[in-house]
């Protein structure tokens, strides 16, 4: 096990996850990021080498039950430890239920829920030996202000991030008397290339949308608490008149 503390990242090449990866590697992080594209992996982890840690890579579908198997063995016999289990990957659609194809809410089942589940699994033994009898483990799930506060045409994405605060918090009944805890950060919009549909004339305009190093700063400040700290959800939302709206 290496003396320098580790996090697995996923949906790390770009966005929220990006963010993330950026402020735990100026920390003195060491990572494995993953994500869909190679050539894109590749390009951030070559920039989050630069602050002087050690960055792994690992393509892994979410949808891909070996591939998720693959990708917690492989930061574990990289790392030895994980102190840290970012769940960013993750899809949005919007649709109203009453046309919303059920393929797409299986679509958005399988990776805004199941690949967390199977992510939780296969790395719970890793974070339970990381924080030992005296240290702690974080487990950070990037879910929705939509999973808290219902917002109109998101009724099926909305479902399943409410589903991974559940799966949180329930875990932390589970776990956390072993040092290893669980918390969903739920945003609103936030500026990435997710939340492009809703910018522009007549919507929110970027520089009004909450950062990804917004929500880092949340992700960090999480990797910080102690073994007896639990923070099973942050809701971080817009200032204004839908402070319970995305």
């Amino acid at each position: 096990m290496t003396s320098r503390k580790a996090a697995l990242i996923t949906g790390g090449s770009r966005g929220i996850g990006a963010a993330i990866a950026e402020r735990l590697a100026a920390h003195g992080w060491d990572l494995t990021i993953s994500a869909r594209g190679l050539d894109a992996l590749n390009e951030r982890a070559e920039a989050l080498r630069a602050h002087g840690g050690r960055v792994e890579v690992c393509v892994a579908d979410m949808t891909d039950d070996a591939a998720l198997a693959d990708l917690t063995a492989a930061h574990t016999a990289a790392f030895g430890r994980c102190d840290a289990l970012v769940i960013n990957a993750g899809m949005g659609v919007m649709g109203a239920v009453e046309d919303f194809p059920v393929r797409r809410l299986d679509r958005l089942y399988q990776v805004n829920l199941r690949a967390p589940f199977l992510l939780l699994q296969g790395m719970l033994p890793t974070l339970r030996a990381t924080a030992g009898d005296d240290g702690a483990a974080k487990v950070i799930a990037i879910s929705s202000i939509t999973g808290v506060y219902p917002e109109p045409n998101l009724t099926a994405y909305g479902s399943t991030k409410a589903a991974l605060v559940s799966m949180c918090e329930t875990f932390n009944l589970e776990e956390s008397m072993r040092g290893v805890s669980a918390t969903a950060i739920c945003p609103g919009y936030v500026d990435t290339d997710m939340s492009e549909w809703t910018k522009g004339e007549g919507a929110i305009p970027a520089e009004e949308m909450i950062t990804g190093a917004d929500v880092a700063t949340i992700a960090h400040a999480v990797t910080q608490l102690g073994r007896y700290a639990v923070l099973p959800q942050a809701v971080l939302s817009r200032p204004g008149t839908n402070l319970h709206r995305a």
